[in-house]
């Protein structure tokens, strides 16, 4: 049975695209044959590679990290257009430090902070983020960050408890279960990104979190819980969907 095939019937969606991939990433046959067994297995092909395409970007990520989804894109493209010149971004829930990357490759000019729970991802993370000037580190969501920063993004577990078991195997089984676990409805870590963006954003400063588009209005809810004033964002192209979540202005001061 041929590569195509194989991948194909162990449910590859883009079987072709993947084979390409892997004979390119190991040119010898036996070599390659227990990467094949591994993805017929239902491993991620990115940590089979040791990479993930990003913006642009080739990031690490290694077996047992959360691998960005494309439309995750979104949350940094907005997050780059929001960015004041010289000013100052925080992604929580970093992972391997996708969207900080992003940023900080596309606005130099930015200082780009990535934090995460997670001290294995925080390791890829700092590997990826150091070619672009940004910095990482273990924090629970960034309770060591002084503010104001003028930007926080996150792209939180927001999976409800009770449907992980019917996600792909490959999340499922090779992914964290805390990097995908968020809550009885998907967005208690939703609602401690807003709590903590809440104290570090500047008066105006905009938070933006990923979700998707069933949960959009519960989302938005915990950004109001949190102080902050949220609107809905859509890509269709991407599937994405996020919560743009702004810090009330200071309080005009009268004599």
């Amino acid at each position: 049975m041929d590569l195509v095939t194989r991948l194909r019937d162990a449910g590859c969606v883009f079987a072709e695209d993947e084979a390409a991939l892997l004979i390119a990433h190991e040119p010898d046959a036996a070599a390659r044959e227990a990467l094949v067994v591994r993805r017929v297995a239902g491993e991620p092909l990115e940590t089979i590679l040791g990479w993930v395409a990003f913006a642009g970007l080739r990031l690490e990520v290694v077996p047992g990290v959360f691998v960005p989804r494309v439309r995750t894109e979104l949350v940094a493209r907005l997050a780059i257009e929001a960015l004041p010149h010289g000013g100052t971004l925080v992604d929580l829930c970093c992972g391997v430090g996708a969207i900080a990357a992003a940023v900080a490759h596309a606005r130099p000019d930015a200082v780009v902070i990535a934090a995460d729970i997670d001290p294995v991802a925080v390791a890829v993370a700092s590997r990826n983020l150091a070619r672009y000037g940004a910095t990482s580190l273990v924090s629970d969501m960034g309770i060591e960050i002084d503010g104001p920063v003028d930007v926080i993004t996150a792209c939180p577990p927001y999976v409800p408890s009770e449907e992980i078991a019917f996600m792909p195997a490959e999340a499922r089984d090779f992914e964290p279960h805390a990097a995908l676990d968020g809550g009885p409805d998907g967005t208690d870590l939703q609602a401690a990104v807003f709590t903590a963006a809440a104290g570090l954003l500047r008066p105006g400063g905009v938070a933006i979190v990923e979700t998707s588009d069933a949960q959009a209005e519960r989302t938005a809810q915990r950004a109001v819980e949190a102080g902050l004033i949220p609107s809905v964002g859509h890509d269709e192209s991407l599937g994405a969907t996020v919560i743009v979540a702004m810090s009330a202005a200071a309080p005009t001061v009268t004599a």
